[in-house]
């Protein structure tokens, strides 16, 4: 008899709908789905950092004098891993997204019964798990191939984790404003990745920091490339390779500030500039 009578009651209950976070969650599964399965996009990704490493790292293997027997392999390889974070948070989602609005999906997203944030929860959640596959694949090459040791220590754990998530966050709410600046699908890739590729030659990316001219230096210690690179050389270089970066230093702290910065900033734009429709849409 109670059965029968909570029956309806039961029926009666209104359905719970989901949270902006599980939402958010389901999305970001579909979204990392729909990339693995886009095997141009996983070669793209994963391939090219790493082919560029190798290469940089197997033309130039010298040791360095002064930096505590550091080779110019070693060197690059611990840049690359910024430079790789970069590719598959801000490069990759800026792109991906420009193509999503030119091709309808972000106003068909917008007119469904999902919270925005869900989207980029999404989005988020797929930077994760390809940045940390990014770098996955970078650390294997280079301690496999070119003899660069991981940390010792729990501090210098400590202090990958904290540039990466710095670093990570940065760049992917840098990335999902930079969407916002092409005019459309076709002209997206080359808006997005010229600028990012003169930035990893004055960041210290692909030319030792010690080598680029002052001028350029500065201009590429306004973004946050650049402290991402010497965050992670701080973390697998010895402490005499300091004498290879501009002021003699990791700068731990001024690292924190920039990229701090940059997490502010990118929110702040992502707030304001972005937009769910093309400009033909208005």
């Amino acid at each position: 008899m109670t059965i029968t009578e909570s029956a309806p009651a039961a029926l009666a209950r209104p359905v719970r709908a989901p949270g902006t976070l599980r939402l958010g969650l389901a999305r970001g599964g579909i979204e990392i789905k729909q990339f693995f399965r886009a095997r141009d996009a996983v070669v793209f990704n994963f391939a090219l950092p790493a082919v560029l490493m190798v290469l940089f790292a197997t033309i130039f293997k010298d040791r360095i004098p002064d930096a505590g027997g550091v080779t110019v392999s070693q060197l690059y390889v611990a840049a690359m891993i910024a430079a790789g974070l970069m590719t598959t948070s801000f490069s990759s989602l800026a792109i991906g997204i420009a193509q999503e609005r030119d091709e309808g999906t972000l106003r068909r997203l917008r007119g469904m019964p999902m919270p925005r944030a869900s989207y980029f929860i999404g989005k988020v959640l797929l930077v994760l798990v390809t940045g940390v596959s990014e770098t996955v694949v970078l650390l294997i090459v280079g301690v496999s191939f070119y003899h660069l040791h991981l940390p010792g220590s729990a501090l210098k754990w400590f202090d990958f984790a904290w540039v990466f998530l710095l670093g990570l966050t940065a760049c992917t709410l840098t990335g999902i404003a930079a969407s916002s600046v092409p005019r459309n699908a076709k002209s997206a890739a080359p808006v997005i990745q010229l600028p990012f590729l003169v930035l990893q030659f004055i960041s210290g990316i692909y030319i030792a920091v010690n080598t680029i001219p002052k001028g350029l230096l500065a201009v590429g210690a306004w973004f946050p490339l650049k402290w991402m690179a010497q965050g992670f050389r701080g973390v697998f270089l010895p402490d005499a390779a300091k004498s290879l970066e501009a002021a003699h230093a990791w700068e731990y702290g001024r690292i924190a500030m920039v990229l701090g910065a940059w997490c502010v900033v990118g929110l702040l734009l992502c707030l304001t500039t972005f937009r769910w429709k093309t400009r033909r849409d208005g």
